[in-house]
């Protein structure tokens, strides 16, 4: 998997500096890979996402997957007393299509809501602000920005709601490998022809925290990865909120079944051009690395500062209970032919079903601050009205 020559300015950036100072953690080479200034994956220009992009999301999909978090939203709102001002904050909002779809959906639901409402949009890479702006142009005078970092210093506070899509698996990730001689941790180091891997005792005693926390215990030769980022980012989220909601849509899963031995070489994948490899070393920066993440991580982060679980589980039943059903009767009854029928159904097919689609792959988290069992809309029953 390592035996790959520098093929990409970046990769020839990163072998210099581990030739010049020394081998890093596989976390330290993910960070760069999609973050390094003006180079890495997510912090270069180009379309990332969607049909001319590396992979698709949920909100590429349909209109309706957005439409249905606006529903969500609608009804953390009324949860919170109706406020006259009320905050979205969404954590990598990208181009703006999520944004778009869940403001689209808010004015047509709720205008008391939508007349509350900024949306602040939180992007690592700043030329897509002007893109977000003109993509969002209808919804201006509720629009705001701001950098991650100043999400993360918890000097943002409102009432509302931080959500994200397809955020935590993008995070830099270290890889540990139970050897005959204890835990390990891989480290990327070079040679005259790339990139190697070598294993070393772990950087930091956080590592086996986490898997005597989580009761992880991996077999001989089994790889995992572990975000020691997330924890820090959901406390940020719980400190920018007065009151409120978390709102996470992810792949991944619990703690015991995202570590079992069936996933002996973990969950890493990389994306390029709707094409997937085990190989991180390959196209450095051109290709996005991703992993599935530990949902109980999540819980665990948020409980520890304030937030509490209110509702976790698999993307289609979180699409059905907000009113999936009712969305596409509404779409069917608009379609002009029944060619644009049956792409609605397809569409909203692919966001629900599992095995091939993303009903069960994706699941949806939502935590709240301040709010006493709160009754949501994915709760219902399916089928049922609002």
């Amino acid at each position: 998997m390592a035996d790959a020559a520098a093929t990409t300015q970046l990769a020839g950036i990163i072998l210099d500096r581990i030739r010049t100072r020394g081998d890093i953690t596989f976390a330290s080479f993910m960070e760069s890979a999609l973050y390094e200034p003006g180079l890495g994956y997510y912090t270069s220009a180009g379309r990332k996402v969607g049909a001319e992009g590396d992979f698709y999301t949920s909100m590429n999909v349909h209109e309706s997957f957005g439409r249905l978090i606006a529903r969500e939203i609608c009804r953390f709102w009324e949860l919170l007393g109706s406020p006259s001002s009320f905050t979205i904050a969404e954590a990598g909002a990208g181009g703006g299509q999520l944004a778009l779809d869940i403001l689209d959906g808010i004015s047509q639901f709720s205008q008391a809501a939508y007349g509350s409402l900024t949306y602040r949009l939180v992007e690592k890479e700043p030329s897509l602000k002007e893109v977000q702006a003109a993509r969002l142009a209808r919804h201006s005078g509720h629009l705001a920005w701001s950098t991650p970092e100043e999400l993360a210093s918890g000097a943002l506070k409102f009432t509302g709601c931080v959500i994200s899509n397809e955020l935590f698996d993008a995070m830099p990730v270290h890889i540990v490998e139970m050897t005959e001689d204890g835990l390990q941790e891989v480290y990327v180091t070079a040679d005259a022809d790339g990139f190697r891997e070598r294993l070393a005792a772990p950087s930091t005693p956080e590592l086996a925290q986490y898997l005597q926390k989580f009761q992880v215990r991996l077999m001989p030769g089994q790889r995992g990865e572990i975000n020691l980022n997330a924890p820090a980012w959901i406390a940020s989220a719980a400190a920018t909120l007065e009151r409120g909601f978390v709102l996470t849509i992810d792949y991944g899963f619990l703690a015991e079944e995202l570590y079992t031995p069936q996933r002996k070489n973990g969950t890493l994948l990389c994306y390029h051009r709707h094409s997937t490899s085990e190989d991180p070393y390959q196209l450095v920066g051109e290709q996005d690395i991703t992993t599935h993440i530990n949902f109980s991580q999540l819980m665990e982060a948020g409980k520890d500062v304030g937030l509490k679980t209110v509702w976790y589980g698999e993307q289609y039943r979180f699409l059905l209970g907000v009113g999936l059903m009712e969305e596409l009767v509404r779409l069917e009854a608009q379609a002009k032919t029944e060619q644009e029928s049956l792409k609605h159904r397809l569409a909203l097919k692919k966001l629900m079903l599992p095995e091939g689609g993303m009903g069960d792959t994706f699941k949806v988290l939502i935590q709240a601050k301040g709010v006493e069992n709160p009754q949501l809309l994915c709760m219902r029953k399916w089928g049922m009205g609002l």
